[in-house]
């Protein structure tokens, strides 16, 4: 079925013959982007500039926790802080993202996936000067508080969007590619620290992301809306309006119905979305408790054990950032290649055998050596992660479900894990032990994948979970 566009030309079909043009699809299909995603056979410049986007969203993210946990040991001194007390002030800032972990994505599922990307980060830019300024450790954490909850909303938004506009064979492959330029945002973010904060202060370097940000307002606002959301969209306002004027509908449309009327935190509990929810569950939390304590202490630990100067930290935060911008290229191509659970055990290996050895390195060539080489599976690895998480649930609670997994697996990892890593290192008086726990969590994880992370490579996103 085809229907006349504003540009007077008739727009493509759509994939699935037995669906109807709704109304809302009819609106959206007025716009040349939306059209260039509706069919998606073929691959268009829209489809490119949607990978763009959520590469930028991803790579702001990876320049916000990256640059914060790099100036970490010039905050503790200027604010003449000890470890707990900044470690509470950092969880307090995590434990308000994780509000925005659940609320973006509940958001999207019922307004729409494009428009929140674009109010991410505008939130970003506008907050990270006022981090800047804060006057008190008290005002920094409201403001960090603030920005995680800003930008936690990339977490689902981007992927989801990625995986309802990309077509199957490659569907894993970009979401893994475009999550690769986190990596290349901490090589900016290593950069930035080395350069400007080393020089001109903390402050100084914490704005420029900020300014940098706004050049992503434009690119992701013109993205179009996901077709898999709009048709929901449209589905439901057809079963409702038959329901309404007394008209009977099918078997599977009441069912369907019944589920997708309200979205909530309820839904993603349901009998048919439960064993989806626990194995994203599970490789959520085990992803977030296994970056924890490098995303938090590593600077601190290469700083106060290994005796690295900021800007040789800040340096190897740059390659770091190569590493994994490399390794989650590779792992793109490898998921849709050979696979998702063969990747993703492959890469969790790798980076807990070289993490093992960065630990008990001491020669400063091995701990660039070991450190660069677990980069590589360490960071790979969220490749099949995150595109477990984006393709595993129905379209109708998509943004819901992976709001609610996002948020618990970031109070776990993020908020209560890091209670494990300070408590090992007040007891030893040594980040070591702490990072040792990483590597027996990657092979807790490969394991764990094995055993229960079902297979999607190139099935469509309805074929998993309707």
């Amino acid at each position: 079925m085809s229907s006349i566009t504003a540009d007077g030309h008739a727009a493509p079909a759509v994939n699935d013959a037995s669906i109807d043009i709704g109304p809302l699809e009819q609106k959206h299909l007025q716009y040349a982007n939306y059209r260039a995603v509706a069919d998606t056979t073929e691959i268009t410049k829209t489809h490119w500039h949607i990978a763009t986007a959520n590469a930028l969203g991803w790579g702001f993210d990876g320049m916000d926790g990256v640059i914060f946990a790099l100036i970490s040991p010039m905050v503790i001194k200027e604010f003449s802080l000890s470890l707990p007390e900044y470690r509470s002030g950092m969880q307090i800032a995590l434990f308000v993202g994780i509000a925005g972990l659940y609320f973006w994505p509940w958001l999207a599922d019922r307004y729409g996936r494009r428009t929140l990307l674009a109010v991410n980060i505008a939130l970003f830019s506008l907050l990270m000067p006022v981090a800047a300024m804060s006057p008190t450790f008290a005002v920094f954490v409201i403001a960090r508080s603030l920005l995680f909850f800003a930008l936690n909303g990339e977490w689902s938004l981007g992927s989801m969007l990625v995986a309802e506009t990309w077509p199957a064979r490659l569907r894993g492959r970009v979401i893994s590619i475009t999550r690769s330029a986190w990596c290349l945002g901490a090589t900016l973010a290593g950069a930035i620290t080395g350069l400007v904060a080393a020089n001109f202060g903390w402050r100084i370097a914490v704005m420029v992301p900020g300014v940098i940000a706004l050049l992503a307002i434009y690119i992701r606002s013109t993205c179009p809306e996901s077709p898999y959301w709009v048709r929901a969209q449209d589905r439901k306002r057809r079963i409702s309006e038959t329901l309404a004027r007394g008209g009977t509908v099918s078997t599977e449309d009441s069912a369907w119905f019944g589920k997708a009327k309200s979205v909530g935190i309820r839904q993603v509990f349901m009998p048919d979305v439960l064993p989806a929810t626990l194995v994203a569950l599970f490789v959520a939390c085990a992803s977030t408790c296994i970056y924890g304590t490098v995303g938090a202490w590593m600077p601190l630990y290469l700083a106060t054990e290994k005796h690295w100067s900021t800007a040789e930290y800040s340096l190897f935060y740059v390659f770091y950032g190569l590493c994994g911008f490399l390794g989650l290229c590779l792992v793109g191509w490898l998921i849709d290649k050979i696979g998702r659970r063969r990747t993703f055990i492959i890469t969790l290996i790798e980076g807990a055998i070289f993490m093992t050895l960065w630990v008990y390195s001491e020669d400063r060539v091995l701990l660039w050596a070991f450190g660069l080489a677990w980069c590589l599976g360490f960071l790979g690895f969220w490749g099949p992660s995150t595109t477990l998480t984006a393709e595993i649930f129905p379209t109708r609670i998509r943004g819901a479900a992976n709001g609610v997994v996002w948020a618990i697996a970031y109070f776990v990892g993020f908020v209560l894990f890091p209670f494990v890593s300070i408590a090992l290192q007040q007891h030893t008086g040594s980040f070591a032990l702490s990072f040792l726990c990483i590597p027996v969590l990657m092979i807790a994880m490969a394991i764990g994948v094995f055993l229960f992370v079902p297979e999607h490579t190139g099935k469509e996103l309805n074929e998993i979970i309707e």
